[in-house]
């Protein structure tokens, strides 16, 4: 069985790059498909692979400036040959969906989020976008979700990553998906003898992370927030914050694991497709103070892993945080590891295989009776024209003796 593995862009290593990487562990000699790819921002055993790439990766600026050749992705995805793979496992947040595979061929495809610019995220990104996008983002957009629902129908079972993304993928595509949470490396984390005085709020600084709610409640509260990450948002985070917050930009990993194991809570106030900064913080034993939306429902457990506040304002956070400080010690750090560990790899390897061959399984057993029934199709007599041939029997006729009477 061949098998080819389809990623929007290798640009990064981030969260879809950790499912990619779980996914060519299964199938260790899978080809990996992908629009743009940057090998000098790839790590580990996915530069083992065969990667192949589309035409855009051939346009100057194309890793840099990918996001301006969405129009150009669909055409790039379905000239890509995927006639000899039998299994098509497509990871999809990006467009990675509309390759077209083979009839035979079994199609997965793994939906971390429909496009968001083009769906619920639309309206946001055409709010901050520059004229000239504003002005051709609306045909662009309406085109694009044609060809998004039409390539659905090329997918045979789909698979989300949280029960957010499920619902949203019911929504747009009228399918069921599979919930499978995405891989988490639980095992590099770990709970901290030592805890200090700060609250951490970790990830991009972009605008749907809110994380501007948490700058402006700590900085009311006046108590101590670390913000570790990078983005557009950046300086204007820094003229909003008060002097109990600090920003630490991009962090090595040893120095972000020591942060996430030491700190009082996290803090994270956006709505995310799964998120995976809360169960690694979750991994290092501490609680997550979470929008209650989005993948937090699916990762934190009210009144045992973290809380949840109900409205993305200012005020619910800091009413969040003072409920959460009045009850802080009720919170078991080797509990709180403990629910982290349903989201390692291992678990996420076991489930999607476990899928993946049901779906085989399933996929043969209708190849074989679509078989025998063309078998007995053509073995049936059949006119000079080919039409087949119906031969009526007359009735049995009755046995009377075996009647009885009454």
């Amino acid at each position: 069985m061949k098998v080819a593995i389809v990623h929007y862009w290798l640009l990064s290593m981030r969260g879809g790059e950790k499912v990619l990487e779980a996914l060519s562990e299964i199938y260790p000699d899978a080809d990996i498909f992908t629009l743009v790819y940057d090998p000098d921002a790839i790590k580990g055993r996915l530069k083992n692979h065969k990667i192949t790439t589309s035409f855009l990766q051939k346009i100057p600026g194309s890793k840099k400036h990918y996001q301006m050749l969405l129009p150009l992705m669909p055409l790039a995805l379905e000239s890509m040959d995927l006639t000899s793979y039998d299994l098509i496992i497509s990871s999809e947040s990006g467009p990675a969906k509309g390759i077209i595979p083979k009839p035979d061929a079994l199609h997965i495809c793994y939906c971390h989020s429909p496009m968001r610019y083009i769906w619920d995220h639309y309206f946001f990104y055409h709010a901050s976008a520059g004229f000239v996008k504003r002005m051709f983002m609306p045909v662009i957009a309406s085109w694009l979700r044609q060809w998004d629902v039409s390539t659905s129908a090329r997918v045979d079972c789909f698979v989300a990553n949280s029960r957010h993304i499920a619902n949203r993928v019911q929504r747009y595509y009228r399918r069921d998906a599979v919930v499978i949470h995405p891989p988490v490396s639980v095992d590099e984390f770990a709970i901290s003898r030592t805890l200090e005085d700060y609250y951490l709020c970790a990830g991009q600084l972009v605008a749907y992370k809110r994380v501007d709610l948490a700058v402006e409640a700590f900085t009311r509260m006046n108590k101590k927030l670390v913000v570790i990450g990078t983005g557009e948002k950046m300086a204007s985070l820094k003229s909003k914050a008060g002097p109990t917050i600090t920003f630490l930009d991009h962090q090595p990993f040893s120095s972000l694991k020591s942060h996430m194991a030491k700190c009082r809570a996290l803090i994270f106030p956006g709505e995310e497709d799964f998120g995976i900064v809360p169960v690694e913080v979750m991994a290092s034993g501490r609680p997550v103070l979470a929008y209650g939306k989005g993948g937090a429902l699916d990762t934190v457990i009210d009144g045992i892993s973290g809380m949840l506040f109900k409205e993305q304002t200012v005020e619910a956070l800091i009413e969040c945080v003072e409920r959460f400080e009045k009850t802080e010690d009720s919170f078991v750090p080797s509990r709180t590891r403990a629910l982290s560990l349903f989201f390692s790899k291992e678990t996420f390897k076991d489930k999607i295989t476990q899928l993946i061959r049901k779906e085989l399984d399933r996929r043969s057993a209708q190849l074989a009776v679509d078989t025998i029934a063309q078998t007995q199709a053509s073995s049936e007599p059949r006119g000079r024209s080919g039409a087949l041939v119906l031969t009526l029997k007359p009735p049995a006729q009755a046995n009377t003796n075996s009647v009885r009477p009454g």
